[in-house]
């Protein structure tokens, strides 16, 4: 496959992952923000999620203060910000429309289709009339074209271009939202033997919100038959395999595509992504708190950022340096 070809594939898929992982985290933020709290928590978690998408300073650019309907407008319809969920609707028709013959015409017109209604629902009022009906449409839209994907595609290079795009992206987006969520909530105090009880029972709301962030409350409840601890969350969302966007899942995907596509330059990003995998197949949860999350996450996310270095340098367009 031409390294052209399979880049617009690798960023359609990606940016279409980016926007629905937008769309989760400003709805549970947004859900979380009604909930009974002081103007600095709320604050607080609205800085959070600037901060997990790296837009702190971008946004401080344009904006004074942090208040709930900038920071949503900033993140849902600024085409200033590469990362808005506008800006990343275009970005994943417009790498589409450049390989349409790599497509399937379902899998075009849902991504054409997507960007048109959300151009029209922008122009409307349906954002400010209801913000949770909006990310609700933007996480469909990305169920419809993930599912259309695998369900009419060969099953080529092409498709495994697409998952690898998908994968890496929803692997670094779970390890942002982990490690600013449990920053802002947990701290230290919750993984000692002494952790309060009554300070779980205050933020049960806040931690089932970030489950729920990703598509894992109800999987929760199924799996640990309990009421929500933080370090069950943690081990949940990084180390269960059958958990669709825990880490280890995520990574399990995106080995098995990469083997796939393999080729003579491949072998060191395949090692390295290997390597991370079994990381996280034999890893135990209370090494991991004990280590430090922060430190882990960040580790996590380094070594993510390098298999897409190595994944551009082998299949795809070369980075702009």
């Amino acid at each position: 496959m031409l390294s052209r070809t399979a880049d617009h594939l690798f960023w359609m898929a990606r940016y279409m992952e980016r926007a629905e992982n937008t769309a989760r985290m400003l709805d549970v933020n947004y859900q979380t923000s009604l909930l009974p709290q002081s103007a600095d928590m709320a604050e607080q978690g609205w800085r959070g999620l600037l901060s997990i998408s790296e837009l702190t300073s971008s946004f401080s650019k344009k904006h004074e203060k942090v208040t709930a309907l900038d920071v949503m407008d900033f993140m849902v319809r600024d085409e200033t910000n590469p990362s808005s969920i506008v800006s990343c609707v275009r970005a994943a028709r417009e790498n589409a429309r450049a390989v349409r013959g790599a497509l399937t015409t379902e899998v075009w017109e849902t991504q054409n289709q997507t960007w048109l209604e959300f151009a029209r629902m922008l122009k409307g009022d349906a954002f400010e009339r209801d913000p949770g009906s909006l990310f609700e449409w933007v996480k469909f839209r990305s169920h419809l074209s993930r599912g259309v994907t695998v369900g009419t595609m060969l099953q080529d290079e092409a498709l495994h271009f697409l998952r690898i795009g998908t994968f890496l992206e929803r692997a670094d987006n779970t390890a942002r939202l982990l490690d600013v969520k449990f920053q802002a909530l947990a701290g230290g105090d919750y993984f000692g033997p002494g952790a309060a009880k009554e300070g779980l029972e205050v933020d049960f709301y806040h931690w089932s919100a970030i489950l729920r962030s990703v598509s894992g409350f109800e999987i929760y409840r199924k799996v640990y038959r309990n009421v929500i601890h933080p370090d069950k969350v943690a081990e949940l969302l990084i180390l269960r395999p059958d958990m669709p966007r825990s880490l280890a899942a995520c990574l399990n995907d995106v080995v098995g595509n990469l083997e796939m596509v393999a080729n003579e330059q491949s072998s060191e990003t395949l090692r390295r992504a290997g390597r991370l995998r079994s990381d996280l197949k034999y890893g135990r949860i209370d090494e991991i708190l004990a280590t430090g999350l922060h430190a882990y996450l960040t580790e996590f996310l380094d070594r993510v950022n390098d298999i897409g270095v190595g994944i551009s340098r082998d299949f795809l367009v070369p980075m702009a340096a």
